[in-house]
């Protein structure tokens, strides 16, 4: 099925020039713009243009395009990434859309992911809970035969399922309360259905969940808006499993 054009869109951005300066929403008009174009390269496109009138580029994170890295981050018609699911923004495509729509793009809104410049926001705060304990210590040297330590296939599944978080934000974007606790529990919950993760399972739930509340995200309700905006499809189980790994751990004291 061959590409259709979209004659003309209205583009409404967030502007923004850093985190203490006021922001406001500015409109662009983008025309021609192909449904088999990405998302990223209509806004590309957009920048192209902006620079010919000699306006300000819009600033905004990319870098693999491929919905692997998790740094595109853009809040696309009031849903993190946009209109489609199971996809980051540079996966989504101009097909979403329709001819003469207004798109509004905004930044991440949580108080833990200050804005840098329009779009851009400092998510620096996912990178202090995992420095917080998302890691396992051991001593370095040869590495280990694969099977050297069996693992049950469905702890292995379980592990790799939520392994497979990209720490892009989207669900911090996506909760009211602008909790990370989808985050925090992948992140725990892959290391706590090894054996590897197991030594360290008590220290690790207390600080990183003791780091995410001192970073100032918001706490948990169970509306589960996280679990259906995640790229990923992590599952809010991980939630009860950090609840359960947490609740251990102050028993444990």
């Amino acid at each position: 099925m061959a590409d259709k054009i979209l004659k003309k869109l209205k583009i409404k951005v967030w502007r923004q020039k850093n985190a203490n300066s006021k922001g406001k929403f500015e409109t662009y008009t983008i025309e021609n713009i192909s449904t088999g174009s990405s998302f990223l390269e209509m806004m590309d496109i957009l920048n192209f243009q902006l620079i010919e009138e000699g306006i300000d580029p819009i600033a905004f994170d990319h870098d693999c395009r491929e919905g692997i890295c998790g740094t595109c981050s853009l809040y696309i018609n009031g849903r993190p990434h946009g209109p489609d699911t199971e996809v980051t923004t540079c996966q989504l495509h101009m097909r979403k859309f329709k001819d003469g729509e207004t798109i509004v793009i905004e930044p991440w809104r949580a108080r833990a992911f200050p804005v840098i410049k329009d779009l851009i926001v400092d998510r620096t705060a996912f990178e202090k809970i995992l420095h917080a304990g998302g890691f396992i210590s051991v001593n370095t040297g040869g590495v280990p035969d694969a099977n050297a330590i069996p693992v049950p296939r469905e702890d292995a599944e379980e592990a790799m399922d939520a392994a497979a978080c990209i720490g892009c934000g989207a669900c911090v974007a996506a909760c009211k309360n602008s909790s990370a606790m989808l985050f925090v529990s992948a992140k725990v919950s892959h290391l706590a259905k090894l054996p590897q993760g197991k030594v360290e399972a008590a220290s690790r739930a207390k600080n990183m969940v003791s780091k995410m509340d001192e970073l100032g995200f918001g706490g948990c309700t169970n509306t589960q808006a996280c679990e259906a905006e995640c790229p990923k499809s992590i599952s809010i189980t991980n939630i009860a499993r950090l609840n359960r790994e947490y609740l251990m751990a102050r028993i444990s004291e």
